[in-house]
């Protein structure tokens, strides 16, 4: 084989990678989705489910900071997260159906469910943030899964962010495509610029490498239009099937990486429009195509409370996390997204979720700042 095509071939598994790891940055949004509005049926496919039960209040494993613990304690029914059930969410890259440690987090996710009102908020937390990864090491936020699990990433997330999450629900990819057929696809509005993409995108999941590479060195793909794929043809608002919203979510020439979290989440909410008109026929689909990808600390007994208020649950509001950040190579970390001021995000976050504009952190949230800003300054210079 010559040096031409073997150095070809490894770039086309490497692109294969990327897409398997892409596959993944919408399916947990999904998971949301069966959790709020899935019913009984919950019930019906519940054996489905991995069980983890080590996320419960009183476990040895359990990682709320210390004196957010003392706090909540003191407060009481005052607390101002009372009400309020904070769940981890996981995208994991995982071929070999490993949803433990070992593997990164593509995709991070807090779901709020006031359980009062049955409003739902959604915060991603975007999988390059420069922070401290639960053990004292600072790397991108995705690093911390893969160190030490789902233990490791909540703990990531209570003593960053001083939140009290005590359950997590963690998901393989390659579910997407599925979930967003068995609703009956999503009404977007697909804009001029975006067409090219999303129908490139397409290709690239469906298609099969056709010898040559584009301008970045990666493999370009053929795949045949109306068979392997269906082309997006015009602008404007317009259902797409479960292919073209993955491709759609993917879009990240089109802006920001952080617009492509955009689009995930107009995705999520035109989903959740639609779940709300599903068939328990549809719905059996998801769960039989997303449940047994999944890990989760959820018993039985508690899938059944929340399906049972499943229709009291709406979506009310979502963000991403940090809002105000510079990006830069933050040493061995490498490219990261860097918030300007770590505290204020955080107290920015608390506002967000429960409505507490005065919230004054914890100081393993403050020395977290400090230790972010220095490296900022240490780094990139300002």
């Amino acid at each position: 084989m010559s040096t031409k095509r073997k150095k070809s071939r490894r770039r086309s598994k490497k692109a294969q990678a990327r897409r398997r790891r892409r596959m993944i940055l919408f399916s947990l949004e999904i998971l949301v989705l069966i959790f709020m509005l899935g019913a009984l049926w919950i019930v019906v496919k519940s054996d489905k489910i991995e069980k983890d039960d080590i996320f419960k209040k009183g476990g040895d494993k359990i990682a709320i900071n210390d004196e957010l613990e003392a706090k909540m304690e003191e407060a009481g029914d005052e607390w101002h997260m009372t009400g309020y059930k904070n769940v981890a969410l996981f995208g994991v890259d995982s071929r070999d159906k490993n949803l433990g440690k070992g593997t990164r987090t593509d995709t991070i996710m807090i779901a709020s469910i006031n359980e009062d009102t049955g409003d739902v908020k959604l915060v991603s937390i975007f999988r390059d943030t420069y922070i401290n990864i639960g053990n004292d090491t600072y790397n991108k936020a995705n690093a911390a899964y893969a160190a030490g699990g789902p233990e490791q990433a909540i703990m990531m997330l209570n003593m960053c962010l001083d939140l009290d999450i005590t359950d997590y629900a963690t998901v393989d990819f390659t579910a997407l495509v599925d979930a967003i057929d068995a609703i009956g696809g999503v009404d977007i509005n697909v804009t001029d610029e975006e067409i090219e993409y999303l129908n490139s995108y397409q290709i690239s999941m469906v298609g099969k490498p056709d010898g040559t590479v584009n301008a970045l060195g990666e493999p370009n793909f053929t795949a045949k239009a109306g068979t392997d794929y269906i082309p997006v043809e015009h602008a404007g608002v317009q259902r797409l099937n479960g292919l073209q919203a993955t491709a759609y979510c993917r879009i990240r020439y089109v802006g920001s990486d952080f617009q492509r979290a955009e689009r995930q989440r107009t995705v999520l909410m035109e989903a959740a429009k639609r779940a709300k008109e599903m068939s328990a026929s549809s719905l059996n689909s998801i769960i039989d195509e997303v449940f047994p990808k999944v890990k989760t600390s959820f018993t039985t007994t508690e899938l059944v409370g929340y399906a049972a208020k499943a229709a009291s649950y709406n979506i009310v509001g979502n963000m991403g996390f940090p809002v105000d950040r510079v990006t830069g190579k933050m040493g061995k970390a490498g490219s990261c997204v860097i918030a300007t001021n770590f505290e204020a995000e955080v107290v920015n976050l608390h506002t967000f979720l429960f409505g507490e504009s005065t919230y004054e952190t914890t100081n393993a949230v403050r020395d977290v700042s400090t230790k972010v800003a220095q490296d900022r300054a240490a780094y990139l210079g300002n």
